[in-house]
């Protein structure tokens, strides 16, 4: 059975005459009848009982016959829209991972527009470390993240997005915490928050650069994973910490965000992914990215 036996079937049950819907098929009237008799030979039933040489009844099993076909004639077309859809990335799931700053930046700029142009792609969010985010590109646990750049893993692509400058976190008792910009070695004796260096090496490296042109290495007296962490033990009065400038939208009681009056190094937020695991999904994400870097203010040029 062939899917035209099927609409040739349909058409003649719908018109109850085969030169009418020989008319609709844009066959001739012979050929027509010849493939119903192929397929109720095939059947081993009669679909038609024929009242004439042209117009035609419905047997019992032609009535069953039909509901059967309209079925299977509207899953197969089911099928086709859901195989182009996902060819063209509109439907399927993305596993995106993130730094936790991005949540405070980029990040729901790019979900909201991404979620519009394409309700019906499921969105797996997961917070990752830079270091963790590499892994798990490498391991498929996610097809693209935020992270801040360089990369240990020269294999993946990144783009960056987004550059911004570094500020001071301090509690909202610190003596620096009325003084803005802040000189960057008045921070040379306090007792820094911060977070492992294999957890995030472009950060932490900037970091450490940025207080060295204030001729001190940062006195470690906390460390943490996840920048929401970080901002809560400044805000409890265990120390201070540098950190991105878009954590400032990150706001916490006893917390006071300060300008570095020294020039920071810039800190790039970029995503990355592996094109050799490259999905339409994927294609399109990474296009909505592209476009609003171009067009969104979110989005500085770098």
């Amino acid at each position: 059975m062939e899917l035209r036996h099927l609409r040739y079937f349909i058409a003649v049950a719908e018109d109850l005459h085969f030169s009418r819907a020989a008319e609709r098929l844009h066959i001739a009237q012979p050929p027509l009848s010849q493939q119903i008799q192929q397929l109720e030979a095939e059947l081993g039933v009669e679909l038609f009982h024929r009242k004439t040489k042209r117009q035609v009844q419905l047997t019992e099993a032609g009535r069953v016959f039909l509901q059967e076909a309209y079925q299977l004639l509207a899953h197969l077309e089911s099928t086709v829209q859901i195989t182009q859809r996902t060819g063209r990335g509109e439907i399927g799931q993305l596993r995106v991972g993130f730094i936790s700053p991005a949540i405070y930046s980029v990040l729901p700029v790019i979900l909201q527009e991404f979620r519009q142009q394409f309700p019906d792609v499921e969105l797996v969010l997961q917070e990752l470390t830079t270091t963790e985010q590499e892994q798990a590109l490498r391991d498929r646990r996610i097809h693209v993240g935020f992270v801040y750049p360089p990369l240990e893993d020269t294999e993946l692509s990144y783009l960056c997005i987004q550059q911004e400058t570094l500020i001071a976190a301090l509690y909202q008792t610190h003596p620096l915490a009325q003084q803005e910009p802040i000189a960057v070695q008045s921070l040379a004796n306090e007792p820094f928050i911060l977070f492992p260096r294999h957890l995030g090496i472009g950060l932490y490296d900037k970091i450490m650069a940025l207080c060295q042109q204030g001729n001190f290495t940062p006195k470690i007296a906390q460390q943490a994973i996840q920048m929401q962490t970080i901002i809560g033990l400044v805000a409890a009065g265990m120390g201070v910490a540098i950190v991105p400038s878009s954590l400032q939208n990150l706001q916490r009681t006893g917390l006071v965000y300060q300008a570095i009056a020294h020039p920071t190094p810039p800190i790039e937020t970029a995503i990355v992914w592996n094109e050799k695991e490259e999905t339409p999904v994927l294609q399109q994400f990474l296009n909505v990215v592209s476009q609003l870097s171009k067009t969104n203010s979110d989005f500085p040029k770098l």
